[in-house]
């Protein structure tokens, strides 16, 4: 019998919580780890716009037979993000993929950024972070299976002049994710970073519609990223597939990272 290769990106029986999962890049991951079996927590930030998004997520999971449940956290407060992960360990039992999605970005020149916006954006994109690190990659030790993958940007080695906050936290990220992929491999846990380069969104609409050609003419490919090229890369480092893929920076940039 021929061996399948295809049957290590399976997840079934694995639990996955996605930040950030009500639309663009984090939909899409989350639809493609349900799509391969896992049972998927799609958080969102809690408004009335983003629990109607969260909801349509989680709809079109059931309609394809796979099981979801939306859960709102504000990852700007002080216990954001250890709630989340408290409600979800008590929907599922359990969290075996780690994806780490949700971020924010401030625009404004370096010389007016206050302590406030600083705040926010280091909440929302570092310490959110830690705070799920340390509450479900211990327990992905314990069983010996885990995948964590953050999702970074193209701004961790180039970084925007109008966002320096937002830049110097995805660096950092990377860095967190180098670190703990030596520390828990040994137990069964892969730590990895994805980095998206130019992905047509909704937070980059105003920059694509001023800039968008010469953007594009910085991508070796000649074409913009969707949200959707974001998903095969996602579902090797989430997978049996990529087990012995640990401690990389995947660009999913069209080639931008390595110039024109």
């Amino acid at each position: 019998m021929m061996p399948d290769p295809i049957s290590a990106f399976r997840l079934d029986g694995k639990t996955a919580l996605v930040t950030g999962a009500r639309r663009e890049i984090g939909r899409a991951i989350a639809l493609g780890l349900a799509g391969q079996g896992a049972r998927v927590a799609v958080h969102h930030l809690g408004n009335d716009e983003e629990t109607r998004d969260a909801a349509e997520v989680v709809a079109t999971m059931a309609a394809g037979g796979a099981e979801g449940r939306a859960f709102a956290a504000d990852f700007a407060t002080d216990d954001g993000a250890a709630d989340l992960a408290r409600d979800v360990l008590a929907a599922f039992g359990q969290v075996d993929i780690l994806v780490i999605n949700a971020s924010i970005e401030l625009v404004e020149p370096w010389t007016e950024i206050t302590h406030a916006r600083f705040d926010r954006q280091i909440n929302v994109n570092l310490r959110s972070t830690m705070d799920l690190f340390q509450a479900l990659i211990p327990p992905m030790e314990a069983r010996g299976w885990g995948r964590v993958v953050t999702i970074g940007s193209v701004q961790q080695t180039l970084p925007h002049p109008g966002m320096l906050v937002y830049a110097g936290a995805k660096a950092a990220q990377h860095n967190w994710a180098l670190n703990l992929a030596r520390q828990c491999a040994g137990k069964g846990v892969t730590v990895n970073n994805l980095a998206p380069g130019i992905i047509a969104t909704a937070r980059n609409r105003d920059q694509l519609a001023a800039a968008g050609e010469e953007l594009r003419q910085k991508v070796p490919v000649g074409r913009l990223g969707r949200p959707d090229d974001l998903v095969g890369a996602a579902m090797l480092l989430c997978s049996d597939a990529g087990s012995y893929i640990n401690g990389i920076s995947l660009m999913v940039d069209g080639g931008r990272s390595v110039g024109l």
